[in-house]
């Protein structure tokens, strides 16, 4: 797929970016949802070299939502295969084989925030606000992505009423890692993606894999599956790299193999 209409990569080494581009407010539609599917579903085609992929938006939001003229037409006839389209969207996104962090500026309503909620971490700008206001245009959803940043109280809360939180307030919840001003919310992006390639290609694969498996185990089936991995992973050349380096006192030299 070369011929993206609606989002751009960019960046050819360790921290790679995909920007949601759908003027004015980039808001999605059916094309987009399947572009995002297909975009993250086969992320190594795109951006081969990266090992943490950053999402923002192009232009003054990062995502205000679905395009709600697709709800004027959508019955309980159509539905059905539109939602699938959209849930397999998000699941792709989720499912990234490398870490995403979600670069928030402006809007980041309904779709928008089900989309940053998809991602690992979550940085925002000044700008930025965050809310579900599907309620507002007929429609339900978003409320257990939200369920992933904020706690249920609040989830009801920003449901319930439709009303958008600025970003300063979010974060007070835990819902970003950080808050900063729009000039510097690139930078931001990049130095928590720089944390995270400074670790093996190989443990940071594995380290998503677990973190999407165990995220709603409970604590014992959860350590159990973790441990699995460690196994795994110890028949990696990285694994045995990062313990000798260690031991050793100087910097790691990662394959990612």
């Amino acid at each position: 797929m070369n011929d993206l209409d609606f989002l751009e990569t960019s960046g050819d080494g360790a921290i790679g970016r995909v920007w949601l581009d759908r003027p004015p407010v980039n808001a999605v539609n059916q094309q987009m949802y399947e572009e995002l599917r297909l975009l993250f579903g086969s992320l190594t085609d795109h951006l081969p070299a990266a090992r943490v992929v950053v999402l923002c938006g192009a232009g003054r939001h990062f995502c205000a939502g679905n395009d709600v003229r697709d709800f004027q037409t959508m019955d309980p006839g159509n539905a059905p295969e539109r939602m699938r389209l959209v849930r397999e969207a998000f699941w792709a996104l989720y499912d990234s084989p490398v870490p995403v962090i979600a670069a928030v500026h402006g809007a980041a309503l309904g779709t928008g925030l089900a989309l940053a909620a998809s991602c690992d971490v979550v940085v925002a700008a000044d700008s930025a606000s965050f809310g579900l206001p599907e309620i507002t245009v007929g429609v339900m959803g978003g409320a257990k992505h939200l369920s992933r940043l904020v706690p249920q109280s609040l989830v009801r809360l920003l449901h319930l009423t439709g009303d958008p939180m600025p970003a300063q307030e979010f974060a007070h919840y835990g819902g970003v890692v950080d808050v900063v001003p729009d000039d510097h919310l690139l930078d931001k992006a990049d130095e928590l993606a720089a944390r995270m390639t400074r670790h093996s290609p190989a443990a940071l694969r594995f380290a998503k894999r677990s973190l999407n498996a165990i995220e709603y185990l409970d604590l014992k089936n959860g350590y159990e599956f973790e441990q699995g991995l460690s196994s795994e992973l110890s028949g990696y050349a990285d694994a045995k790299e990062a313990a000798d380096a260690f031991v050793q006192r100087r910097p790691p030299h990662y394959t990612g193999h």
